[in-house]
């Protein structure tokens, strides 16, 4: 059985095709990002491949070939609902995968300012969603291009490999493997629950979709060859829910020595999973009272519609990874203070309009002072000399110049706590270039606006783009390129990009302009909220 949401309502039954109609005024996708253009044996693509469990067939535009829908783990579905993911069943034959598969279990709810067409997830939706994506410049299997493989975001209950954004087309064109995974959300993918703890080889529960992602990736370092990919140089990257797998793939054990570097855009916070899984466990039997099923059997046998379904009443629901002492062992912070982490290059950074920052603020003196006063008690004092709010308008730049300030700030710690026990470099960037398109003035450089000029796929939106956008996609795109490269983003014809070691006070500037700049607006500002922001060890 599998299930289609459309819009907020649920629909149980046959598979069927959704794609979500933006409101009147917005962007559609471009006609091209509808599918593979259905050539095969274009001269110079490599569109047929042998991976473990058998033959594959692609699609090849122009030099480039992409592989759609090619599954990494067995169906997750039936008894095996809520199980880390099983091997792919080998199969006769030459299979095709010149088509995406369905995306995971959600609510496909369509565009929603600014997030147009482009960055939301269409289509069919079901439980068997376990599907990757490759899209190679090799011309032979033998030929060895970097990897990036790329997380998507979503909160844990959205999105998909597919989305017009994460194509592989543009990245693949500066020889670049790129790989966009499926993972199982919300209760699918982040369910635990005392009796799936019991029957667990591992002894825990709940983190089945980052057990995907592991799979993911341990797919890739198996097979990546074939496509004429390097398995000694794969990048793990993501962005906000995805860029958080990618700092639980940081300190995972089970991923160790499976990537080689790693890019975390919006998702970088001094805060990462550290829920108990008796915690989890106990949200997870409230879930199934909810449910109205006495029994993990009787649990599994709903249909997907009904588990997805919010249940009315009580608490909401966090679905999202926890401390299970199988896949992550410890918090991050405890992580990185023991060494027992993943050190790998790190790219990190955030967007300029994000965070508490937006580029037309409402909030008054007063709320603004309150904000301080409830966050930081007795040093609101000190930050209100240093962003004054004597007047609504001053309130509106302090709101601004707070918030960037502290999301830079807050970066710069991440780096500085893993570098503690880490060697290898860390590289952040401040994104502030407004994406064009629906109220741009409104939104500015929204949360995942960069992942379009990073990933090169400009082509994919029907957004008012200039030639400046398209520049800055070409060198933001080459900065990825060359971190997957050789995991650092400097290279021939680029502003240089220094290095958390080498600048610890600065971060690279991407966007409008391309040049490092100070973490805050002043060595006294930088001072304080170093000492506020900092967590305190345990005592």
């Amino acid at each position: 059985m599998k299930t289609v949401f459309l819009g907020a309502a649920l629909v149980s039954g046959a598979l069927v095709s959704m794609v979500a109609s933006p409101p009147r005024g917005e962007f559609r996708l471009k006609a091209e990002t509808t599918g593979a253009s259905g050539a095969t044996g274009v001269s110079g693509a490599l569109t047929t491949v042998h991976v473990a469990a058998g033959q594959l067939a692609g699609a090849a535009d122009g030099s480039i070939a992409a592989f759609k829908g090619v599954p990494f783990a067995a169906p997750p579905v039936g008894d095996r609902r809520w199980r880390a993911p099983q091997a792919v069943t080998p199969w006769d034959g030459v299979r095709k995968a010149d088509a995406f598969s369905a995306s995971c279990i959600q609510n496909i709810a369509g565009a929603r300012k600014p997030w147009t067409a482009e960055f939301m997830a269409h289509g069919e939706i079901s439980e068997d969603c376990l599907y990757l994506n490759v899209w190679t410049p090799a011309a032979s299997a033998s030929e060895r291009h970097p990897v990036l493989l790329f997380i998507h975001g979503g909160a844990n209950t959205e999105g998909s490999g597919s989305i017009a954004v994460y194509d592989g087309t543009g990245l693949a064109s500066k020889g670049v493997v790129v790989v966009t995974i499926n993972y199982r959300l919300g209760p699918f993918g982040f369910f635990a629950h005392p009796e799936l703890t019991q029957e667990a080889p591992y002894h825990a529960s709940g983190n089945y979709g980052l057990l995907d992602q592991i799979a993911a990736v341990k797919w890739v370092k198996t097979n990546i060859a074939a496509f004429g990919g390097d398995p000694a140089r794969i990048t793990v990257a993501g962005q906000s829910a995805g860029a958080f797998g990618v700092r639980n793939l940081l300190i995972s054990p089970l991923a160790a020595g499976q990537f080689q570097r790693a890019i975390a855009e919006s998702g970088v916070s001094l805060s990462g999973a550290s829920r108990t899984l008796a915690d989890a466990e106990q949200d997870g039997v409230r879930f199934a009272r909810a449910k109205s099923v006495s029994s993990l059997a009787e649990l599994r046998a709903l249909p997907a519609a009904q588990i997805a379904t919010p249940p009315v009443g009580g608490a909401p629901y966090r679905w999202g990874t926890i401390v299970d002492n199988y896949a992550l062992m410890s918090s991050e912070a405890d992580a990185f203070a023991s060494g027992r982490h993943n050190d790998v290059p790190v790219l990190t950074g955030i967007n300029r309009d994000e965070g508490g920052a937006v580029p037309q603020p409402t909030v008054t003196a007063d709320a603004f002072k309150k904000q301080f006063e409830q966050r930081y008690g007795g040093h609101a004092g000190e930050l209100l000399a240093l962003y004054p709010a004597g007047s609504d308008d001053e309130a509106h730049v302090a709101q601004n110049a707070s918030a960037r300030d502290i999301a830079r700030v807050t970066t710069s710690i991440w780096a500085t706590a893993r570098a503690k026990t880490s060697k290898a470099k860390t590289f952040t960037y401040f994104w502030d270039h407004t994406l064009p398109g629906p109220d741009a003035a409104q939104y500015g450089a929204f949360h995942t606006s960069e992942v379009p000029y990073a990933m090169n796929t400009l082509a994919f939106s029907d957004r008012p783009f200039t030639a400046d956008d398209k520049k800055i996609a070409d060198m933001l795109s080459s900065y990825w390129a060359n971190f997957a490269a050789a995991g650092d983003p400097n290279g021939k014809g680029l502003p240089r990009w220094p290095s958390v070691g080498e600048q610890p006070e600065q971060t690279m500037n991407v966007g409008d302009t391309f040049a490092p700049i100070p973490l805050a607006g002043s060595a006294a500002k930088l001072r304080l909220l170093q000492t506020l922001l900092t967590p305190k060890p345990k005592s």
